[in-house]
């Protein structure tokens, strides 16, 4: 397993070419320390694992490394059918022509949402196809504790939390400097 930052690990997913819409994740709180645990899925592009905190603003530190090279039947009922929200992940467009195009498309799948009885996830699937997300799904996320598929989660992956947990703390202790200011 390798172990690397957190902005590679959304390269890989972004860039797997797996079904954009059969993402799914869970994240919340670290079990221990600052910072926050994502875990993505996908049945053929396999499981990645996340430990990032926000430095500031502007700025997330973390880490993080592909768990699993696919989801198999033990490690599918972790990942949620439907989740507490639906998250998506999104690339820069590349220029104005490009931007200018896309939220022309976004424009109309709203307006057509707006027009006609919908739900949250084919809205969702919908404006994600407009902006060509590479990966979508539901998430299960807790922002004040950690739901309890994500334990389950790190007891299957007990090895590689151990390894991103100590690759983290050596992040945090680089990034963050302890005291009052």
């Amino acid at each position: 397993m390798r172990v690397r930052d957190w902005q590679d690990i959304l390269d890989d997913v972004m860039e797997s070419n797996a079904d954009p819409g059969s993402w799914r994740a869970v994240g919340g709180d670290r079990a221990n320390g600052i910072g926050e645990d994502i875990y993505f899925g996908h049945p053929k592009a396999g499981v990645y694992q996340m430990k990032t905190y926000a430095k500031n603003p502007f700025e997330v530190q973390g880490v993080g490394s592909q768990v699993a090279r696919r989801v198999d039947d033990d490690i599918d009922p972790l990942f949620p059918e439907d989740g507490s929200g639906l998250f998506g992940v999104q690339q820069g467009v590349e220029d104005a022509d490009e931007a200018e195009a896309k939220a022309q498309k976004l424009e109309t799948v709203l307006e057509t949402h707006a027009d006609a009885p919908t739900t949250p996830k084919a809205m969702l699937e919908d404006i994600m196809d407009a902006v060509d997300s590479p990966a979508y799904g539901p998430m299960e996320f807790d922002q004040h504790d950690r739901p309890e598929r994500m334990d389950d989660l790190t007891e299957t992956f007990e090895e590689a939390e151990e390894l991103l947990d100590k690759e983290f703390e050596d992040v945090i202790e680089e990034d963050v400097e302890r005291g009052f200011y």
